[in-house]
């Protein structure tokens, strides 16, 4: 539809306006691609609310044997999250490319190609992250953490260590059917999960005599039982029968096709993920550590909430920009670029709204502490505009990962979290002396960087020639069939 020389009528919206392509596009197209991309957001944010509610509910059900374990069980719940679980879903998320592509470009059978090829390579990054984890308190006392502290969460951790394994399968999982929109069946599996967990966490920390330990040890018993219903999902399913067509010596071969996505993957949201946690490390050095790392950790495990709420969408945007840029259809990628950022804007504001408005509330839910759920009301002002920022962030790290531009992202959260976000959380909190606070003010600088610079690398981008770069890398990773064995 060319209209180049005609101004929009009633029924046209300006698209953002890319380097390529109409300038226009009519309302009606723009409503059918949200209700398609709604359609896919809800199941796929069910997915990802509930596989990280398994961590949520673990820390509420500690929380509640007294301010030192939710210490210790929180300290232990972010060195994890730092040096491994970012680190599976950083490099699980290549596959929105490549899966993604390959789906849209009607390679059917290299999605099961790509899927078994990044689970060898993630059970392999496993192995080393183990090998840390169990000397987890060493490293945090080192790091001028409270023993104590330190000391219960290097126990948390060390029983933590299957979960990880479980963790790095179900991303290659989870990114195989998402490719598909495959999403109903995902949602009722995490569902079963999540009713699953809660006796199982709930018989290990108070009646098995482990406490916090227990909690670690029933996320890994949660998380295996969630890869094992998904394999069974996939093994058995028609909805699969094109796409899964068995194990393949193919896997093994082309690693570093799938390492040139998935180390810059990884960083990507390592990078982000690290300034994150970072906060939390550096909480423990603040007057009163039990209370800033506490409160520290119940805001950073909402806004993860938060941000897995959102992550739907972002996941809904790479399976809609990467199956329509592997089609070959720039202008459908466009499209669903434009739906993804007005959904995102509505998202946010609903998310941070609802934060603000429970805020003297939603610390009791993760402690019986009074102190403990002052200090977080006090700080959720500044977490709900983080919330908002967020929701526009996930839908552009989407966009994202589903063109293949994580090596250009990594040097914009680098700039964005190291270079801004850091210094000004430690200048604010240690020099200002304004606590926790100054520690979270650096989150919001960082991420309003970022959503900037993401939009403007979304709104200078050439669509027609991100889809012949798609099709190419379709190509150049491509298997003949017969092949497969």
């Amino acid at each position: 539809m060319e209209r180049a020389e005609e101004e929009p009528t009633s029924l046209e919206t300006p698209l953002i306006n890319g380097t390529g392509g109409d300038k226009y596009i009519r309302r009606s197209e723009i409503i059918v691609e949200i209700k398609k991309q709604l359609w896919l957001a809800g199941p796929l944010t069910c997915v990802c609310f509930l596989q990280f509610c398994l961590q949520v509910i673990s820390i509420m059900f500690v929380g509640h044997l007294g301010e030192l374990p939710l210490a210790s069980a929180s300290l232990g719940t972010s060195f994890a999250s730092v040096t491994g679980f970012s680190l599976m879903t950083g490099m699980g998320s290549a596959l929105d490319t490549l899966c993604g592509q390959s789906y849209g470009a009607k390679q059917y059978h290299m999605l099961g190609i790509h899927m078994q090829r990044g689970m060898f390579v993630l059970l392999l990054v496993c192995i080393p992250v183990a090998y840390l984890w169990s000397n987890t308190a060493h490293i945090l006392i080192s790091l001028g953490q409270d023993p104590d502290i330190s000391e219960g969460a290097g126990l948390f951790v060390h029983y933590l260590i299957p979960a990880v394994f479980a963790f790095g399968i179900l991303q290659c999982l989870n990114k195989f059917l998402q490719a598909q929109n495959i999403v109903f069946p995902m949602m009722i599996i995490s569902g079963i999960t999540i009713l699953l967990h809660f006796p199982v966490c709930w018989f290990l920390v108070f009646k098995s005599g482990l406490g916090n330990s227990g909690a670690a040890l029933a996320n890994g018993l949660s998380y295996w039982i969630c890869v094992l219903l998904m394999a069974i999902y996939v093994k058995f399913s028609t909805a699969c029968k094109s796409t899964w067509t068995g194990f393949s010596r193919e896997a093994l071969h082309n690693i570093l096709d799938f390492l040139r996505l998935g180390i810059p993957s990884a960083f990507m949201v390592c990078i982000e993920f690290w300034s994150f946690e970072t906060l939390v490390l550096m909480s423990g050095l603040l007057p009163d550590p039990q209370l800033e790392t506490s409160t520290l950790s119940i805001i950073l495990n909402t806004c993860c909430l938060t941000f897995n709420i959102s992550f739907g969408l972002s996941s809904t945007a790479s399976t809609r920009v990467s199956n329509e840029l592997g089609a070959g259809r720039p202008q459908a990628a466009r499209l669903a670029v434009h739906s993804v950022l007005l959904i995102a804007t509505v998202d946010g504001t609903l998310l941070g709204l609802a934060m603000f408005l429970l805020r003297d509330y939603w610390g009791y839910l993760f402690s019986n502490e009074e102190r403990v759920a002052r200090h977080v009301a006090a700080i959720i002002p500044l977490l709900a505009v983080t919330i908002f920022l967020d929701g526009f962030q996930c839908a552009l790290t989407g966009i994202i990962r589903g063109s293949g531009w994580q090596k250009t992202a990594v040097y914009i959260n680098i700039g964005a979290y190291y270079l801004i976000g850091i210094p000004t959380a430690i200048i604010s909190a240690f020099i200002l002396h304004l606590g926790g606070k100054g520690l979270w003010l650096g989150i919001v600088c960082a991420l309003f960087v970022q959503v900037l610079a993401f939009l403007i690398l979304t709104i200078r981008t050439n669509w027609n020639k991100e889809a012949e770069k798609a099709m190419d890398r379709v190509r150049d990773t491509e298997i003949p069939v017969d092949r497969i064995a």
